[in-house]
């Protein structure tokens, strides 16, 4: 009985150490422990991260201390501004506002991604949206005047940060429609106190107002001409 009981015990004790050994020459030993197999999840996220530009660069280990700041945040949210989601242009009055209409744009999604560099939030925000030809719309190049601003909100908001830009779009021949994208890659501003960050907010909308102010800008003078070099 008791070389009975020696010969289980030896028997246990071997394959666990049989299967341990078949496991450190399998897989574990071409993969270290600290990298494992890469999920769905992480191969969604990466090209994500590739997009906006956060998570490339140098691909040396952290160092050893602690980061004096985490390197990601929550995100303020995108909204679109209320009464500024769509943008129309109209030709000439032909006794029918629905005909005269050249072209309609409007948003349809938005993508944020945040990070901290040296106290401030870094977002980068990408708009799309789609333009669709009206009856007296004909192809071509068109700009449509869109606004992005970071409000804080509160019972006085505050505007943070605001950029106006001229978005350029071509309606190809025989399209009826076509999407349109815009993406600023340097939206920063300075890290709030507190939790203060919650109360910032994105927003996004068509600017007409901006547009024809720019139309009244005097053009820039030209540069002054260098003098010809003496022989």
């Amino acid at each position: 009985m008791a070389l009975s009981l020696l010969a289980s015990c030896s028997t246990y004790h071997g394959l666990f150490a049989a299967r341990s050994a078949t496991a450190a020459a399998g897989p574990a030993a071409t993969m270290p422990p600290y990298a494992p197999a890469p999920s769905a999840s992480s191969a969604e996220v990466g090209p994500r991260f590739a997009l906006f530009g956060f998570g490339e660069g140098d691909k040396k280990p952290a160092p050893a201390a602690a980061p004096t700041e985490p390197p990601d945040i929550d995100c303020p949210g995108v909204e679109i501004r209320q009464g500024a989601s769509t943008f129309q242009q109209s030709g000439a009055d032909n006794g029918s506002i629905a005909l005269s209409l050249r072209y309609q744009a409007n948003f349809i999604r938005f993508a944020r991604e945040c990070a901290l560099n040296a106290g401030n939030v870094v977002m980068k925000v990408g708009v799309e949206g789609r333009v669709i030809l009206g009856p007296a719309g004909t192809p071509g190049p068109l700009t449509l005047p869109v606004r992005l601003a970071v409000v804080k909100e509160g019972l006085e908001p505050k505007t943070i940060w605001t950029k106006f830009y001229m978005v350029p779009v071509v309606m190809p021949p025989g399209q009826p429609n076509v999407l349109f994208t815009h993406v600023e890659e340097d939206m920063s501003f300075p890290n709030p106190p507190g939790d203060d960050l919650d109360k910032y907010v994105v927003y996004v909308g068509f600017d007409p107002d901006s547009a024809e102010a720019e139309k009244k800008k005097p053009p820039p003078r030209p540069a002054p001409k260098k003098p010809a070099a003496k022989r």
